[in-house]
């Protein structure tokens, strides 16, 4: 180990603790190993109920005719396509010709590869881009974006809190934060048939779908590390968010942290 390395600060990989670039460097190995079944694995591990969450998410963001979306750790896109139809919705209503635009942005070049591949993206033809970046270093001038998402990805941060900061620099004054994540339970008695369920199910349907059920246990662990409702809400906060406010999904498997940026 090299004398860098001994002082770098240590963060959670799952139950492990590992430095940060080495959680950067193992989380790019297992979404480039889960990517050409990322989707199809989504809807098993949640019955197709993460939809639903994306959904409503969408409609708390509220896109508009001519904004720009940036959409963090966006992987196949399907946060940035949904805002995108919901603004040519928007704008179609109100009888305004201004279309939207969005970006997906992702540190793993195989999760790109895997969105750019999907047919419902012709549509959106001149208004989609793709860009491998790092959502803790965005390669965009201050004040760019009306919306950011994020969707299942910011646990996977070596750096939670400067992603937030990032997020706050990139919106305009006013502009929308909208982090959708797997959390904690709202019941606490209902977290233990849920713990169950994750460490016994989806490592076992990670190995059948995709491969690779390695990859899938570091992702429920993952859920486990990331910090509560409450916890979070404060580190928007502290990032510069205001009026934050936590929708939780299904008793808390998943909850959607909203801000404003100011």
């Amino acid at each position: 180990m090299s004398a860098d390395s001994k002082t770098e600060r240590t963060v959670s990989f799952g139950f492990e603790e590992v430095t940060e670039t080495e959680k950067v460097a193992r989380v790019k190995g297992v979404f480039r190993s889960v990517a050409s079944r990322y989707d199809l694995m989504n809807d098993l591990m949640s019955a197709g109920v993460h939809r639903l969450w994306k959904h409503d998410a969408m409609n708390q963001v509220n896109p508009q005719p001519g904004e720009r979306h940036l959409d963090v750790a966006g992987g196949t896109g399907e946060l940035a396509r949904a805002f995108l139809t919901m603004a040519d919705k928007a704008g179609k209503r109100r009888g305004i010709d201004r279309p939207a635009t969005a970006i997906v942005c992702d540190i793993n070049d195989a999760m790109l590869e895997a969105g750019k591949a999907r047919a419902d993206n012709e549509k959106f033809a001149g208004r989609l881009d793709w860009v491998c970046a790092d959502g803790q270093n965005l390669p965009y001038p201050d004040r760019s974006f009306d919306a950011v998402t994020v969707s299942f990805g910011i646990r996977n941060f070596a750096d939670r809190e400067a992603g937030l900061r990032e997020f706050r620099r990139v919106l305009k004054p006013g502009g929308r934060l909208a982090i959708l994540e797997f959390s904690h339970m709202t019941v606490p008695a209902l977290q233990a048939a849920y713990d169950t369920y994750s460490f016994n199910v989806i490592p076992r349907l990670g190995s059948l779908v995709a491969g690779d059920a390695e990859s899938y246990q570091y992702l429920v662990e993952s859920i486990r590390k990331f910090p509560t409702q409450d916890i979070f809400r404060k580190e928007m906060e502290t990032a510069g968010f205001s009026r934050v406010r936590v929708t939780n999904y299904s008793g808390g498997i998943a909850a959607l942290h909203f801000g404003w940026a100011v």
